[in-house]
This record gives structure tokens, sequence and C-alpha cells, in this order.
């Protein structure tokens, strides 16, 4: 059967001489690995190695075979040509990290549409905004996959629950004992990353390169306690180098 489906492209590994094996997260079938043959061909002239770079968005007419291991791409083109994303070391840095997050979370054949959607909004508005205004884009992502993946936090930060507790997965009114304690001006950050609803109003979230990253560390492991899928994420340490 022959679908078009967009797709965000999360990973491309080599296969035999001339094949690479692509990952790539799609609007309409969720997570799924494709065969693209020829692609590192140089007898023929092709342009298909720059559509498979991660974060690349396409627009597709696939093969869908249910139950196949791998499944087979009839066409493809760039959906949306980014601006500075993939040559900006800040916003590819955070794109590198969001995708392994991606990467990590979800699970084949299981369409997403929401996360999907938010997903190529975020790497678009990455692509348009200052590498100034994103610092704070890591940590809305995972934050925002997380809730839409069933992993949302509980409560919210007020003065009564001023508590980050990672084993209640949420807000609370008691100090926790934990290996990640949350200071009250880091647990406030957070909340407020709670509230934002628009891209651009992520700059206005107060917070220095010490809370983000303890943050982060904390969401992933509220993740952890959630999933096994998780595992080491590898790009966060040289997040943590470009965005001081």
């Amino acid at each position: 059967m022959l679908q078009n489906t967009k797709g965000i492209v999360l990973r491309a590994v080599k296969y035999g001489d001339t094949s690479v094996v692509a990952t790539i997260f799609t609007s309409y079938f969720g997570v799924q690995s494709y065969m693209v043959q020829g692609v590192r061909s140089n007898k023929v002239k092709n342009n298909k190695a720059g559509l498979l770079q991660p974060s690349t968005m396409l627009d597709m007419v696939v093969y869908n075979k249910p139950f196949a291991g791998l499944q087979r791409i009839k066409e493809m083109q760039f959906a949306h040509l980014y601006k500075t994303l993939q040559q900006d070391i800040v916003k590819n840095s955070i794109a590198l990290f969001s995708i392994e997050l991606l990467l990590r979370l979800l699970p084949e054949n299981a369409p997403a549409p929401e996360l999907f959607d938010f997903s190529m909004e975020y790497f678009m508005r990455m692509d348009d905004m200052a590498s100034d205004e994103i610092a704070n884009f890591p940590l809305f992502f995972i934050v925002q996959c997380g809730s839409m993946l069933g992993f949302e936090l509980k409560g919210n930060y007020s003065t009564a629950t001023p508590y980050l507790n990672l084993y209640e997965g949420g807000f609370s009114s008691i100090a926790p004992i934990s290996d990640i304690n949350i200071d009250d001006a880091e647990a406030k950050a957070l909340g407020d990353i709670l509230i934002v609803r628009k891209f651009t109003d992520l700059k206005a979230v107060d917070m220095n390169a010490t809370m983000r990253f303890h943050l982060l560390e904390w969401y992933i492991a509220f993740l952890h306690n959630h999933t096994q899928h998780m595992g080491n994420i590898k790009s966060l340490t040289v997040l943590q180098a470009i965005l001081h």
C-alpha cells in the first residue's frame, strides 16, 4: 500500500556498500525503519544523502507492509528547508539532543500525531529564532514529550508545594530524600516552563546553565522511573558543553 506521510529523520545507518537503513518518525505510522538503496553510490548522481540527516523534515510516499521489519520509500523530498539549524553549533546540538530523546522514547509502529506535530513546530521555531533565545528549548521539549507520552508531572509549583519529588513524580509539600535534590528556584523555574504555551515565551523563563542542566538530569531520572527504554542520553554531555 502506498501512503503519503511527513517524516522527521532520526537516524541513518550504513547498510552494505551503497544503502542505508533510515529510522524516521512519520506523521502517519509513527517511527518506521526504511531501507534506502543507492544513497551512497558514487556512480549515480543523487541528492538523497542530504535528505537523511538527523532532524531533516521530509515529504514522503512510502510503501507500507504491515508487520514488515523494513519498509521502503518510493519518493521523498524536503518538507522544510532549514536556514540555520543544521549549521549553527548551538541549534544543531539542541536538535541532536532532541532527536536522541525521540529515539529513546518512541516505540516503533505506534502513531503519535500530537507529538509529531509538536516536534515539527519545535524544530522550525528553533530554526527561526536566535541562538541566544533557545537555551530553554531542551527542557521544554523533554517535558512536552513526557507529557504527550503519558508521563505527566503531578501537581503544580506553589508556596504550598515547592518541592519536586522524583518518586512521587511531581510537586510535593514535603522535601524528598533523593540523589537529585531540586532547590526552590529550580522547582519554580520548572513550574514556569510547564505553563509556557508559545515558543517565543521560553526566553522569559529565568534560568542559568546550572539550573537548566540540573532540571534536565532530574527529568531524565523521572522518565527512567516510567520507561525502560531511556538508557543514557549521550548527547547531554555535548549539550552541557555548548549551552553554558
